[in-house]
């Protein structure tokens, strides 16, 4: 669409800038008529007086073809600059969407097992008697069941999580689903039966450093076995807040939800909420692994006609990666591109832009 765009309008801009500065300089100017896609050229022969001021003089209808071709080009201008920023930064994604999760060819098994879990997928190492009874879950979370993990030391508290079972029933708190069976695979400490290769499967853009593998195991990082205090805080204690100075102007419903407040909704509208919080005991929005990530999705991110109240970008696929759940591109390349920063910001709300006195200053892709 773009290209046939440029291919109609590019002559036309150029004709009526050359039309534009011909009258102001006092030449005889040529108008062009446009009909459908096709332009025919008239010659117009409108004499043109300049005083010894260097001002303008024209008759009206002079006057009229410079206003309509001001106007068209403002017009196509915007037009061209819109498709542009689109362009910019919707694409389709340019290989399988699953990337590191088809797992060496086992695919969609390899998480998900058809029949008896883990003991299906040949990787009960622990014996674990629950293996699959939540969603067809194939890999061993046995030894990780009443481990207490301990994250995210940002300077103020850590978070312990004690990590739950499979349930016999029901479909379980948001940290089975959303926790455990990740950990089933990126864990690395209490869990190793998985067929993970500990570095990053994707290609890193050059802003990243070369010094070491980037690690996907959080308790076999090469930090130490079991140390998961340099991990961002997940678990049933990783309560998202509301408020100020470091949160965004929110409320918490009754069922964990969050209500967002003028300044927050403003985010929403630029970037969006695409983040999937679980919910604790206490009914509050907590930090999981699928709050960040959706592990279907290692490349692409659809917005489609559906989310508005997720996010207010236009309709298209917007690249990401590591499986980041919202548009996220180091590998971006457009300079002051702010997208990574705003992905933080849907729960850090207090270092937004909305937060700190400007609704003006757009997502940056």
């Amino acid at each position: 669409m773009i290209s046939s765009f440029q291919e109609i309008c590019k002559p036309l801009l150029n004709n009526e800038l050359r039309v534009m500065s011909e009258i102001r300089t006092g030449t005889k100017a040529t108008a062009r008529s446009v009909h459908g896609a096709c332009m025919k050229t008239e010659l117009k022969t409108t004499p043109v007086r300049v005083d010894v001021h260097g001002s303008v003089e024209s008759n009206r209808k002079c006057t009229r073809r410079l206003y309509s071709m001001k106007r068209n080009f403002l017009v196509a201008m915007m037009f061209l600059a819109t498709a542009g920023f689109a362009a910019a930064q919707i694409q389709p994604p340019t290989s399988d969407v699953l990337g590191a999760h088809l797992n060496y060819g086992r695919g969609c098994a390899a998480c998900h097992a058809p029949h008896s879990g883990a003991n299906g997928n040949g990787a009960n190492k622990s014996g674990d008697t629950a293996t699959g009874n939540l969603a067809l879950w194939g890999q061993d979370v046995g030894n990780l069941v009443g481990k207490v993990l301990v994250t995210g030391n940002g300077g103020r508290s850590t978070y312990s999580e004690t990590l739950p079972g499979m349930p016999t029933t029901g479909t379980g708190a948001s940290d089975v689903l959303g926790l455990l069976t990740c950990l089933s695979c990126h864990d690395g400490n209490y869990a190793t039966g998985a067929m993970m290769k500990k570095t990053v499967y994707e290609t890193l853009p050059a802003s990243y450093g070369t010094y070491n593998q980037v690690p996907t195991l959080l308790g076999n990082d090469g930090t130490g076995a079991g140390n998961y205090l340099n991990d961002h805080p997940v678990g049933m204690n990783a309560v998202i807040g509301c408020g100020a100075p470091y949160n965004w102007d929110c409320t918490v419903t009754a069922t964990g939800g969050i209500t967002p407040g003028p300044n927050m909704t403003a985010f929403i509208k630029n970037y969006g909420f695409f983040v999937k919080p679980g919910v604790n005991t206490a009914m509050q929005p907590v930090v999981v692994c699928t709050t960040c990530h959706n592990q279907h999705l290692m490349n692409t991110v659809p917005v489609t006609s559906n989310s508005p109240t997720t996010t207010g970008l236009p309709v298209g696929n917007y690249a990401t990666m590591f499986f980041v759940i919202a548009p996220y591109n180091p590998a971006s390349g457009t300079s002051g591109s702010n997208q990574t920063a705003q992905f933080c910001r849907q729960c850090h709300g207090g270092e937004a832009n909305e937060s700190n006195g400007t609704y003006a200053i757009p997502t940056t892709f």
